[in-house]
């Protein structure tokens, strides 16, 4: 606020009541349909955090919120970011619980190995015993590294943002920044 302030010609407490009162304005608004051809791609990521009665410690040793995103294949567009749970919630049971699955729908969704019986496409996997899968099986794999790697990518253009490796998010403000940032980053790519 000391920084924003001079730069508009106002005062700190008056930038602040500006920021809680746009803030909001600015957060994605979730789609309510998708086209019948789309392809969305889920992942989850960490966004650390001192606020110990939303995050617990992750796999990263930090106290994190897990975020579900869910991106459009073509467009890159962020269309859905879950709201916050603990950072030790795995991905297949923060789909569900974050309400991204319910956004979703019945829209064709990929993601990685750690949605097992979601019913998400993922790739394959060796059953047990088997050595190698077969060749229809790799060259799968392949293309779905190539379209999910879009998702990882949305993920380090959002994640370049200061406000999410401060920390000093609290409560819903975690929530709300990661809406923000998307609606920013979805403002960038469409021009």
């Amino acid at each position: 606020m000391r920084q924003l302030a001079p730069l508009f010609g106002v005062s700190k407490s008056a930038a602040d009541r500006i920021i809680d009162h746009l803030g909001p304005m600015l957060a994605l608004q979730p789609r309510k349909r998708f086209a019948k051809d789309a392809v969305l791609i889920v992942d989850g990521t960490l966004v650390p955090t001192r606020d110990h009665t939303i995050a617990e410690r992750s796999k990263n040793y930090r106290y994190s919120t897990n975020h579900q995103v869910v991106v459009d294949a073509d467009t890159r567009m962020v269309v859905v970011v879950g709201p916050p749970l603990s950072g030790n919630r795995n991905d297949c049971k923060a789909w569900a619980e974050s309400g991204a699955k319910a956004a979703v729908g019945k829209t064709l969704t990929i993601a990685d190995g750690g949605y097992p019986g979601t019913g998400l496409v993922t790739p394959h996997r060796r059953e047990r015993g088997q050595s190698d899968l077969p060749a229809w099986k790799e060259e799968h794999n392949r293309s779905h590294k190539k379209v999910r790697a879009r998702v990882e990518h949305v993920f380090a253009r959002m994640k370049t943002w200061k406000i999410l490796r401060d920390r000093r998010l609290k409560g819903d403000g975690v929530h709300h920044a990661m809406l923000s940032i998307a609606r920013m980053h979805n403002l960038t790519l469409a021009g």
